[in-house]
């Protein structure tokens, strides 16, 4: 299963580009985010990682593949459990080719790619930024069931030069259908699967607005969702009294049933977040940098805290900036270091020992907005920014706190 698209920022998971602002203009390399599990290398610079669900899947391949050589190739013996485990790490390779499709087309439109990660039902390429027009999200879209699509037919070409009772022939065959499958299953029109964002691309193209395109492919996807879970197991149940009632097991019930639950829950949790998603990208833009900065009053270092606190009242400023004798800015009072002084000891506590020193990232401009400001506090996390007007003039100070008040509330506004 593919979830290739945006994982989003701050975050509060499927398939958004806004330019950095402010006095600096290049950013440095953001640390790898934890949780990624194990980092297999890079491909195009984009960081390459395995999930420890995997390993569990692939366990799995292992011992089913297994069984079905011992019908087809029984003289293998215990070896075919080499060969099945060398299908189950060929399979993903050809799911990792399949994100590689995606993050490929991702970066040739400039769009950043935070990871690749193969996990238990396929894999996700997480793209971090929205495509600008619905054209490129429908290629980046079906870039991935494409590629699965050419996997197929260059291993049913290499049916051709080989037995089809041999091992390179058995696997050539599982992987031209385990390949076919992958590209059907993501082909489905419903979010968070590829054929969910190439619908939700003609919605957009035909309506002119990205969030009805999310809309109708989340809806699609929880019917999906719902279709998987009642709809797998009958299917299964039906094929196998058509066979052989005596195939039928309790045990194989319960397997084909906690399938379609899983697959059910991974397509309406990724509709889901695809619309919190959306929904947060349609209010993102109000989310500024001017307009949550608190107002500012600049004070020297050996200002005691009582008499800072005065001046902030009287000019109706909620923050301090520590300042040197010609007015530059060299720190900012922490909030919670005022509120963990007592009143009475205010009037002996001076500024300088409540401040965080200031450095580059802390400085940000008062032009910074929606992506960008997320990109830049993220890039650079502290509890207060200074805020600075393009001239170089103080304009504030931004807490973290009322960025992440602003955020939760921008997710829970209801979409016009």
């Amino acid at each position: 299963m593919d979830e290739s698209g945006d994982s989003g920022r701050p975050q509060p998971g499927a398939g958004g580009t806004a330019p950095d602002a402010g006095p600096e203009k290049s950013e440095p390399r953001r640390p790898e985010e934890p949780g990624g599990g194990l980092l297999m290398g890079r491909l195009f610079g984009v960081p390459v990682y395995v999930a420890p669900s995997w390993f569990l899947v692939a366990a799995l391949i292992t011992w089913v593949f297994g069984g079905q050589l011992e019908r087809v190739l029984p003289e293998l013996g215990a070896a075919r459990y080499l060969v099945s485990l060398f299908f189950a790490i060929a399979f993903y390779a050809s799911v990792l080719v399949h994100e590689l499709a995606h993050t490929v087309v991702a970066l040739r439109y400039k769009l950043p790619v935070r990871r690749i990660q193969l996990q238990f039902f396929g894999g996700v390429s997480e793209v971090e930024k929205e495509s600008e027009t619905p054209g490129r999200e429908f290629v980046l879209a079906f870039a991935g069931p494409l590629l699965s699509l050419v996997l197929a037919g260059l291993c049913y070409a290499g049916m051709t030069f080989v037995s089809r009772g041999t091992v390179p022939g058995v696997l050539l065959a599982g992987l031209m259908i385990s390949n076919l499958l992958v590209a059907a299953f993501n082909l489905l029109p419903g979010l968070p699967l590829d054929g969910g964002r190439m619908l939700r691309a003609v919605v957009w193209k035909i309506t002119g607005r990205p969030m009805s395109g999310t809309v109708a492919a989340a809806w699609v996807g929880r019917a999906l969702a719902v279709v998987t879970l009642i709809g797998l197991p009958l299917l299964t149940h039906t094929g196998s009294l058509g066979n052989n009632p005596r195939d039928l097991s309790g045990l194989d019930t319960v397997t084909d049933a906690l399938l379609a639950a899983i697959l059910a829950a991974i397509i309406w949790t990724g509709a889901g977040n695809s619309l919190r998603m959306a929904r947060l990208r349609e209010h993102l833009p109000g989310l500024s940098a001017r307009a949550l900065t608190r107002r500012a009053v600049p004070v020297q270092a050996a200002t005691p805290l009582s008499e800072a606190l005065r001046r902030a009242n009287e000019a109706g400023a909620r923050a301090l900036v520590v300042v040197d004798g010609y007015g530059e800015p060299q720190g900012v009072v922490r909030e919670t270091a005022i509120v963990s002084v007592p009143e009475h000891r205010r009037p002996w506590v001076v500024v300088s020992g409540l401040s965080q020193d200031l450095t580059d990232g802390m400085k940000i401009s008062a032009e910074l907005a929606g992506e960008a400001l997320l990109d830049r506090l993220k890039a650079h996390p502290a509890t207060e920014y200074l805020v600075l007007e393009e001239t170089g003039e103080i304009y504030g100070v931004l807490s973290t706190a009322d960025v992440e008040r602003a955020f939760v509330a921008a997710l829970a506004r209801p979409t016009t």
